[in-house]
């Protein structure tokens, strides 16, 4: 077993460096994992090139990345270790376990929790990271080490999908036929959902949307969204002009629930809101996700393989960091071991 391994680092804002560093001790209740997949995702991009988000800010190096996969190459005296040689689906998160929020099964909500590649804790843009056992999830040989690591924006997509209760016979309209629209839509029809619309300028994730998951595709600059009385809007995009648009595009008694970020604040319809009683949530990471996740991906129900549409190296971070400018693409993977 090695001491040393290679890490990308954000030294600062918009500066990226591989270093080599001591693989990291692993605690009683840890597993050791040796990271083959890392996805790459919005928030990456935005802490490379702002270096903060929100009240997160990079103060130090930074170890980006936190949709993962791997194989587990030791364990902790707590761990048994017949775990050795795992290949697992890592959450990427550890939750004090003991607060109020902890206690409610609400453990995304815990005020102390440490979560990947968010200040100041590292992430997997590495070739080791420790986990809780727990949360390393064993995934069968038919699912490919990137559909595990996409397991984390899949468990997005789950949650905003049960914060919606979509179930069988739902009408559903997404805003963004991105990477997790795409995923929300597959998720949505994986659990049921007898019409799945999604909406997008661009033509041709629009078409992309329609091949995997979604039933219509609409330009919001043209097709109209209000009178559509859907049971449930869920915003991918991030976009003031969606949300309030896809608002409109709901029934009375309703939900709607905010994935997408970049904007702090919206206007948005009270008046309709409130005269159809219309719930409204947001979307914070996610609650006990993976073994569903792990279920829709094993049976086909959900396909994580297609989004994939770049692969880079450990020293081409800033490569895949900056693959999302470049038409056609949805998801960069990392390998850190190439």
């Amino acid at each position: 077993m090695t001491t040393q391994m290679k890490a990308s680092f954000l030294k600062k804002q918009g500066e990226l460096a591989v270093e080599t560093i001591p693989v990291p001790e692993v605690r009683a209740d840890e597993v050791l994992v040796r990271v083959e997949a890392v996805g790459v995702c919005g928030s990456d991009v935005h802490y490379y090139a702002h270096g903060k988000i929100g009240p997160y800010v990079v103060e130090k190096p930074l170890i980006l990345g936190h949709e993962l996969s791997g194989v587990i190459a030791a364990v902790g005296s707590d761990v048994n270790p017949s775990r050795v040689g795992q290949r697992v689906a890592v959450e990427p998160q550890r939750p004090c376990g003991d607060c109020f929020q902890c206690n409610a099964g609400r453990y995304n909500l815990c005020p102390d929790i440490e979560f990947y590649a968010t200040p100041p804790i590292d992430g997997a843009f590495c070739e080791y990271v420790t986990i809780q056992s727990k949360f390393a999830f064993e995934i069968p040989d038919s699912v490919s080490f990137e559909a595990a690591a996409l397991m984390e924006p899949l468990s997005v997509g789950i949650w905003a999908c049960e914060r919606a209760e979509v179930g069988k016979g739902s009408r559903v309209l997404i805003a963004g036929a991105g990477p997790i629209g795409v995923i929300v839509a597959q998720t949505a029809r994986a659990l049921g959902a007898a019409e799945v619309i999604i909406t997008d300028v661009a033509e041709d994730r629009r078409e992309f949307a329609l091949q995997h998951g979604a039933t219509q595709a609409l330009d919001p600059r043209v097709d109209e969204l209000a009178g559509l009385e859907v049971d449930a809007f869920i915003d991918a995009s991030g976009a003031p002009a969606a949300v309030q648009g896809g608002i409109l595009a709901v029934r009375p008694a309703g939900r709607v629930i905010l994935v997408g970020g970049g904007h702090d604040e919206y206007s948005l319809p009270i008046s309709f809101i409130q005269n159809r009683e219309i719930w409204i949530s947001g979307v914070f990471r996610y609650t006990n996700t993976w073994p569903t996740a792990i279920e829709m991906v094993s049976s086909g129900k959900v396909d994580l393989d297609i989004l994939v549409t770049g692969k880079f190296g450990l020293d081409e971070v800033e490569e895949a960091l900056n693959a999302g400018k470049t038409a056609g693409q949805l998801k960069a993977i990392v390998y850190p071991g190439k």
